[in-house]
């Protein structure tokens, strides 16, 4: 599973006078259909040990990932997710998008953070958040590892969901990533309601090619990997 989370930034942060430290982390970038999903989670004071195996969510079996979303909730001080559907990616792209999800989910914390430890390179959230980016953050870091667990669950629950009236998706298995079912699917009976319209992949496609959704390159945008 690759090595486990520790409080290295945590504590760095705490040695600079942060007390409520919120590490956040996102899922959906990549996929196809499905909203992005971001959570935020609030280390407990004192730093106590996490769970065992506690890592990057994409290190993790589903079956532990699903264990440790059950076990979170319980050991973090307070977590909240928020999520932009796959219209707003379409309307807004996927950096306003991530951070319409982020300042959900820091809007439901029961206080600021005195910082926001981001996985990643990339400030999408802003001010007023005071943000601090760290690139495997997830490898490095407890609460930022918390969060990629808590929201990789959640999206995957929802996909779940939401590919019960599209069963030929295999959106349970795939969570709207481009897998091989999912692409054949996808060449065969077109997009789903599910589906954000304003990716590539509807320029592979001739005749689904007229649904795309073109919006002016907007400066900044992240990348989606």
């Amino acid at each position: 599973m690759g090595d486990l989370a520790g409080y290295e930034i945590e504590r760095e942060l705490a040695a600079k006078g942060a007390v409520t430290i919120a590490g956040v982390d996102e899922v959906g970038r990549g996929a196809w259909a499905g909203p992005v999903v971001v959570c935020a989670a609030v280390a407990r004071a004192g730093f106590p040990g996490p769970p065992g195996g506690l890592t990057d969510s994409k290190r993790l079996t589903a079956k532990r990932r699903t264990e440790l979303a059950a076990e979170l909730p319980g050991w973090v001080a307070e977590y909240a997710i928020g999520s932009a559907s796959h219209e707003e990616i379409d309307a807004l792209g996927l950096t306003a998008a991530l951070r319409l999800a982020a300042r959900a989910a820091l809007d439901q914390l029961s206080g600021r953070p005195d910082t926001v430890l981001l996985d990643g390179k990339h400030d999408y959230i802003g001010s007023p958040w005071r943000v601090r980016t760290a690139v495997k953050a997830d490898l490095r870091s407890v609460s930022v590892a918390a969060a990629s667990v808590l929201a990789k669950v959640y999206r995957d629950t929802l996909m779940a969901r939401l590919g019960e009236s599209c069963p030929e998706f295999a959106f349970a298995d795939n969570a709207g990533y481009p897998a091989p079912v999912h692409q054949q699917a996808l060449a065969a009976h077109g997009p789903t309601p599910y589906h954000r319209l304003s990716w590539a992949y509807l320029d592979d496609l001739p005749q689904w090619r007229h649904l795309r959704v073109h919006r002016p390159v907007i400066e900044g945008q992240l990348s989606l990997l």
